[in-house]
């Protein structure tokens, strides 16, 4: 049963949404009474253009939303990152992809906390963020899978091309209330220092927090906070996130297996790749989109993708 904070959100959320279209159907019909005063007037013909190139895209921008009705689409989501075979090059790459999904993250206007990282020689190992907007679970939970690039390895003193590999895990954050029972004798909790970049608070004292989930040995961390308290309360949430993830992929596997259709692997299920060298190419192997403006989408330039992945989603 949904409290009534939860029922008391989605009623804001509903009354933002009509108040948004609303907004863009007065914007629609002033470009129509425009564009019936232009008559010929060039200059109010080109302004009108450019009302019409917006409009477009905010429409287009609503018909996606249109497609995000699952059940946790409209909250915050925790995306991590792993990086995968491939040594100092995976850790690189896990690294660029971090500042991508961060650039994306900026651009939708979300709020991004680093949980935690994990460094290497030359990147890093391990990384979660927590992202906060409307829909950032919606739009990004199709970027679930394996990433590979293709170029000439910066580590390489041969200049030899390298493939590298890094794996995105993005989960819904999950109300408390949702059914998921935690003993608190199935978790064991670890303090440490935090690493990396920090300063002298966090690397004196050890505020950073490890839970591990010993039936499922689901293991979880937070150093983002000054103090060890809130680092554990939001560890427990994204283990919440991560048990659920468990539970569904278990059903998903019963699923398949009374099919008997074989699960995949979801380490195996490369869904991007992202190639250098020898040409500038990044395509999506399930949607088919491809571009060579290979700067611009690890920049943070992944609507193309994101809209077709969605629309995918849609219809499968």
């Amino acid at each position: 049963m949904k409290d009534a904070v939860f029922v008391s959100k989605e009623i804001v959320d509903l009354k933002e949404e009509i108040k948004e279209y609303e907004i863009l159907e007065k914007e629609v019909q002033e470009s129509e009474e425009l564009f019936m005063l232009s008559e010929n007037d060039e200059v109010l013909l080109g302004d009108i253009e450019k009302k019409v190139d917006d409009l477009k895209r905010q429409i287009g921008k609503e018909e996606i939303r249109t497609f995000l009705s699952g059940k946790y689409d409209k909250g915050s989501a925790v995306l991590s990152v792993y990086s995968g075979a491939g040594g100092q090059d995976a850790q690189d790459w896990s690294a660029m992809l971090l500042r991508m999904y961060l650039r994306y993250c900026d651009e939708k206007r979300f709020k991004v906390k680093i949980l935690s990282q994990s460094f290497g020689e030359s990147g890093i190992k391990q990384a979660s963020l927590k992202i906060d907007g409307k829909y950032a679970f919606g739009y990004l939970k199709r970027e679930n899978g394996v990433h590979r690039l293709v170029r000439i390895s910066p580590f390489s003193a041969q200049k030899l091309r390298h493939t590298s590999f890094a794996l995105i895990e993005v989960l819904p954050e999950i109300p408390d209330k949702e059914g998921i029972a935690i003993r608190p004798e199935d978790l064991k909790i670890d303090f440490y220092h935090a690493s990396g970049p920090g300063g002298q608070y966090v690397n004196k004292r050890e505020t950073a927090v490890r839970i591990t989930h010993l039936p499922t040995k689901i293991q979880v961390s937070c150093q983002s906070e000054r103090l060890q308290g809130k680092n554990r309360e939001i560890a427990m949430k994204v283990l919440l996130s991560k048990l659920y993830s468990f539970r569904e992929k278990e059903k998903e596997k019963e699923a398949s297996k009374m099919k008997g259709k074989p699960v995949l692997i979801e380490w195996g299920s490369q869904i991007r790749s992202y190639v250098l060298h020898p040409y500038k190419m990044v395509k999506d192997l399930r949607t088919g989109v491809e571009t060579s403006k290979t700067e611009e989408v690890l920049s943070g330039s992944l609507d193309q993708f994101i809209e077709a992945e969605i629309k995918l989603l849609k219809n499968d």
